[in-house]
This record gives structure tokens, C-alpha cells and sequence, in this order.
């Protein structure tokens, strides 16, 4: 059978990906698929041989459960790579899966990183996603991403504030003309709301519980604003006198109470973004309002916490979590049509 080219550059092209690498999650688009792997950015490893055993949603299962010979790692902090060589690893355990049907083929990949990277951390990037197994990288800031991800007009002159907070950043940045014209970059988000969640529990119950629980119970009960509807949630921890197994009843408001505090610091980084915007853009987000997205945008009452704020309309993403890969799956899908859109290269 004579050979189709046409054929080959077909099945590069449909290989390519688009990567929402998260502190929390990891998220992972194909030109042929759409959205194909949503995971935990999490590992776990042999200690004595380096051998990766686990990655994604089964290590949350292994928290606090494991023997001393494995460890859980979290190789990213504050939304860039901590661990190269752990990341490495898991993106690899991650890309391979998702080819395992097919004929293995170094993809070009399209990485969203946080609006703020330095060219340090911008280089390590592209270095451990060559070495997990792409043939190409690029670079596209998240805010930008999710932006797409939300199918804004980002390309015109109009300005369009992106509120996106994640696990280890919160990222606000005002975009027009393709590109970000102001942004505040905070290492403040979900993480530490759940920091602040195991903080209340210690001084205030001396009990301790792990941080799984404290982001369930800031998903199912948690509020950013003080609530008429106080719901209960019993939780199980140990307790820090006797250490032994303890339950108590916990309320809305007071993990309102707990987080406080630390969804002061994202307000105060919100209006510092709006003070430092330029007044012709100013004027389009009073019309338009903000778009809020990220794992932090699923906490009840944030929006009403960034109107009572800044007394502007806020419209949270249809889908917040996967705003960003969805984004980037657009951006990849005609990247010779988007490519200003792109960072530029190290």
C-alpha cells in the first residue's frame, strides 16, 4: 500500500494536547477527543527505588495510609513545578495513558502556567513537558486560557477582568487586544483556605484532621459570607490532648469564620487589580462586570462576596474547573490563527 503523508500529519496533529497543569489538578485535551483526563496532581512513590506507583485520584485513597517506603508527593506549589522529576514522571504516567490505544507519538503540547511565571520557572516547564514526552511546547497564560475557555471576545479592544482562583494562585488579570494590559498574582487560593480550615479546628476544637477532609468540608458546608442557611457537617479528627479518635459538629459559619481571614487577602488583591486598571478599561468592566472561574469559583457565595466588594456584576464560568483546558483546547485546535495569544518563547 503506498504511503499517505497526508495520513501521518493527521494523526500528528490529533495526538497534540492541551495541559491544564495544576497545583490540585491536572487536566489534559486532545484534538481528537476533547477532555480527556481529569486528575489529581498527585504521585505516589516508592521511596527505596524511585519507582512510581500510583498518580492521580487513586492516591487520595493512600492518604495517610501508607507505609514509610512510599511517599505522597504534590510536586506542584503555588501553581508552578516544585519537582521536576516527580512531575516528570506523573505527565509521562498520564500522556502514556492516554495513548495506549496507539502508536506512540511525541505530541505538541500546549501548556496553560500562571500569568506571573518567571523565565526561570517558564524554562523548567518546557523542559520537563520535552521531557515527559513532547516533540513541541508552548506556553499560554491561564487567565488568557480561561478567558477562551468562556468564550470572551478577548481580541477586541473591550476589557474583560478574569478573577481565577485556584489551588495554589489566585490570578486576576485584565485582558484586551489578545493580551493581559494589568494583572495581580497572589500565592493565596484553595490550599490555603484549607489551611485555615485545619487552623480553626486545631485552636478552636484541639482536633486534627487531614487535608482531604478540610476540602471536603470547604466544598459541602463552606461559605464566603456569613449564611442564613447554617448548615451541619459531623467530621472525625484526633484529638490533640489525648490522641484519640474524635467527632464533632461543624457549622457554615464558622468555617466562614476559619477562611475569613485568608478571602480577606484575595478581596484586597481584587481591588488592587481594579485600582491599578487603566480608566478606558475600567469603564468596560463596570458595563461588563468580572468572570470569576477556577476551583475557588465553586465556594458558595464568593460571588457575593466580590460584589458587596466592588460593587460590580460578577458571572461565574459555566464550567470554572475546566475553563482553562478548555480554553487551551480552543487555542490549540487553530494555533496558527491564535498564536498571539501565546507567551513568548524563553
Amino acid at each position: 500500500m503506498k504511503f499517505n503523508p497526508l495520513l501521518k500529519w493527521l494523526s500528528l496533529e490529533s495526538s497534540n494536547m492541551a495541559i491544564d497543569l495544576g497545583t490540585c489538578n491536572t487536566l489534559i485535551y486532545t484534538k481528537a477527543d476533547g477532555i480527556v483526563l481529569e486528575e489529581n496532581s498527585m504521585v505516589a512513590i516508592n521511596k527505596k527505588t524511585g519507582e512510581l506507583i500510583a498518580a492521580g485520584k487513586k492516591v487520595i485513597s493512600m492518604l495517610g495510609r501508607t507505609p514509610e517506603d512510599i511517599i505522597i508527593s504534590e510536586p506542584l506549589e503555588d501553581g508552578v513545578i516544585a519537582d521536576f522529576k516527580v512531575v516528570e514522571a506523573m505527565l509521562r504516567f498520564f500522556i502514556e495513558n492516554i495513548q495506549k490505544k496507539k502508536l506512540f507519538i511525541r505530541p505538541k503540547i500546549l501548556v496553560a502556567v500562571p500569568a506571573g511565571i518567571t523565565p526561570v520557572e517558564k524554562k523548567s516547564v518546557i523542559n520537563t513537558i520535552q521531557e515527559a514526552g513532547a516533540r513541541d511546547v508552548m506556553l499560554v497564560s491561564e487567565p488568557v486560557a480561561a478567558a477562551m475557555g468562556m468564550n470572551l471576545p478577548v481580541k477586541e479592544p473591550a476589557g474583560h477582568m478574569i478573577i481565577d482562583i485556584g489551588g495554589g494562585t489566585t490570578e486576576i488579570a485584565v485582558i484586551a487586544l489578545s493580551g493581559i494590559v494589568n494583572r495581580v498574582s497572589i500565592k493565596i487560593a484553595g490550599n490555603e483556605l484549607n489551611d485555615s480550615i485545619q487552623t480553626y479546628l486545631y485552636d478552636e476544637y484541639n482536633m486534627a484532621i487531614g487535608k482531604a477532609l478540610a476540602e471536603r468540608i470547604k466544598k459541602e458546608i463552606g461559605s464566603a459570607t456569613l449564611s442564613s442557611d447554617n448548615k451541619e457537617m459531623e467530621i472525625s479528627g484526633r484529638d490533640l490532648v489525648d490522641g484519640l479518635p474524635k467527632s464533632i459538629k461543624i457549622k457554615t459559619n464558622e468555617v466562614y469564620e476559619a477562611m475569613k481571614e485568608t478571602l480577606g487577602l484575595i478581596k484586597n488583591a481584587i481591588k488592587k487589580a481594579l485600582s491599578e486598571t487603566p480608566p478606558e478599561l475600567a469603564s468596560d468592566i463596570v458595563e461588563k462586570g468580572v468572570f470569576l472561574t477556577g476551583g475557588g469559583a465553586l465556594i458558595k457565595n464568593i460571588d457575593k462576596m466580590i460584589k458587596e466588594e466592588t460593587d460590580l456584576k460578577v458571572k461565574i464560568a459555566e464550567d470554572p474547573l475546566r475553563s482553562v483546558v478548555k480554553g487551551a483546547g480552543i487555542i490549540l485546535d487553530n494555533i496558527e490563527e491564535n498564536r498571539n495569544l501565546l507567551m513568548e518563547s524563553i
